[in-house]
């Protein structure tokens, strides 16, 4: 018997308790650990496919791209994701922001992913264009806030739908 009143616990169960409280905090990071490799396999999925509609719509059919789930350790600070392209092969990589390392609520994660998707494929749209230029911060800065604005424009169309 627990006690007088079921909802206390009696000394015994609560000094089991911590002595097996070593254990339940592991349990809970076990299944803390299981559902963020749950969360990253699921981004990859959405990303994976978010990839291969975009780069149709973009006409990029040409160019043989993967995508992976980068934790933010892998990507430049302030970054949530990148591409790097070989033009001369016509191959590219596109890193996307793991959802563990995400500072959004879980609702709008897959949605920034997409939006981090498109936005690398209009800089490797826009490559063979710009390789030749001299490239500066300013100019740079000036990329990213073009290619936010398409990008934004892109799914603000497409979302509308």
């Amino acid at each position: 018997m627990l006690g007088r009143n079921p909802a206390c616990p009696s000394r015994t169960f609560v000094l089991a308790l911590l002595i097996l409280g070593g254990i339940v905090p592991c349990f809970g990071q076990s299944f803390s650990i299981q559902r963020s490799r749950e969360r990253t396999v699921q981004a990859q999925t959405f990303a994976t496919e978010k990839l291969w509609i975009w780069q149709k719509r973009l006409n990029l059919q040409d160019w043989n791209i993967s995508v992976l789930v980068a934790r933010a350790s892998d990507l430049k600070p302030k970054t949530l994701g990148n591409v790097h392209w070989d033009l001369e092969k016509k191959t590219a990589v596109i890193r996307v922001l793991d959802p563990v390392d995400y500072r959004l609520a879980p609702n709008l994660i897959l949605p920034d992913i997409e939006l981090t998707v498109v936005h690398e494929l209009i800089h490797l749209e826009m490559a063979p264009t710009l390789a030749d230029l001299h490239r500066t911060d300013a100019n740079r800065v000036q990329e990213e806030k073009a290619v936010n604005r398409m990008a934004d424009a892109l799914l603000a169309l497409d979302r509308a739908k």
